[in-house]
């Protein structure tokens, strides 16, 4: 599934998401953002590295094993969790659920590294916020600035990182850092409840990044870049199955067609600032389409390339 050997490194959270019901029935099945979105990037065609932090368990094997089915390369580290991580939902006889977040984040000390730094580096989610591996993700970014597009997807989760005034700080700080963000109008309506998503948006993208990209679920997307531009796009009409990963897949098709525009990598940082709205909706209007058809089907499916054409 390559093509050459330009490679993206995705930095985040790869977990077991399990569903109990009240008839005592359990579903396990891989989750995680940054490993969605690697899982997306890969299906794309893409080389993909996932820089996590799995167990040796039977949880760490499933996630590995679905991860690297679509090529996927999970790095491995000298170091690692006693066990993987996981999101329990608890269904009660009417179906609601009642979660239970066993989570650890950390970086492995040291790992396996290409001499050749990746063209883009990804993080976002539980992965930037969770302490102590939170503030290696920072360092991990600016490590690789020199050389790579940086991008980011706060993709928040309220009930594990806390309130919104005790984040805020640290997403602003990593959004003044990257050259890209996708965010969604739900994370911004937490982060910024009396500011609407175009507002925030655009100062975003003054702070730094050159390319801000909001997810408004039915409605499309709206994009702002540091030049100025200003753009929406619809989102598909679609019978949905489920959101889940619907963002993710959004995200690595973000990276993707960037990828495909000649944007991508250090030495491209000034291209990207200046890029015209006709590229950023093109490549919008391929992420809607990723979308889509990642809510057309239950679980965090992404497309391949071949469904595209």
């Amino acid at each position: 599934m390559s093509m050459g050997e330009e490679r993206a490194l995705v930095i985040g959270e790869a977990l077991v998401d399990a569903v109990v019901r009240a008839d005592g029935s359990t579903d396990r099945h891989p989750g995680g953002s940054p490993a969605n979105v690697a899982l997306g990037l890969a299906r794309l065609g893409r080389r993909a590295d996932l820089l996590t932090w799995l167990g040796e368990d039977s949880d760490g094997a499933l996630v590995r094993r679905h991860l690297e089915a679509s090529g996927v390369r999970v790095l491995s580290g000298l170091t690692g969790p006693n066990h993987t991580s996981a999101a329990t939902a608890h269904l009660d006889a009417a179906g609601v659920a009642t979660y239970v977040f066993d989570l650890e984040w950390d970086l492995p000390s040291r790992y396996e590294e290409d001499a050749e730094p990746p063209v883009v580096v990804h993080t976002g989610s539980i992965a930037a916020l969770l302490a102590p591996g939170g503030a290696r993700v920072e360092t991990e970014l600016g490590r690789h600035r020199a050389t790579s597009t940086l991008t980011y997807d706060p993709n928040l989760r309220p009930s594990i990182i806390g309130p919104a005034d005790a984040n805020r700080h640290v997403i602003e700080r990593i959004v003044a850092a990257v050259d890209v963000v996708k965010v969604s109008d739900e994370d911004l309506a937490w982060l910024y409840p009396d500011e609407t998503p175009a507002q925030v948006a655009e100062r975003w993208a003054q702070a730094g990044p050159a390319l801000v990209v909001v997810t408004l679920g039915g409605e499309g997307a709206l994009a702002c870049t540091c030049a100025g531009l200003q753009l929406t796009v619809p989102a598909e009409s679609v019978t949905v199955a489920d959101t889940v990963g619907a963002g993710d897949s959004f995200m690595g098709g973000l990276i993707d067609g960037l990828w495909s525009a000649g944007l991508l990598g250090a030495d491209r940082r000034a291209a990207l600032r200046t890029a015209d709205a006709a590229v950023v909706e093109r490549i919008l209007r391929r992420c809607a389409r990723i979308a889509a058809i990642t809510v057309s089907r239950p679980g965090a499916n992404p497309p391949t390339s071949a469904e595209l054409v």
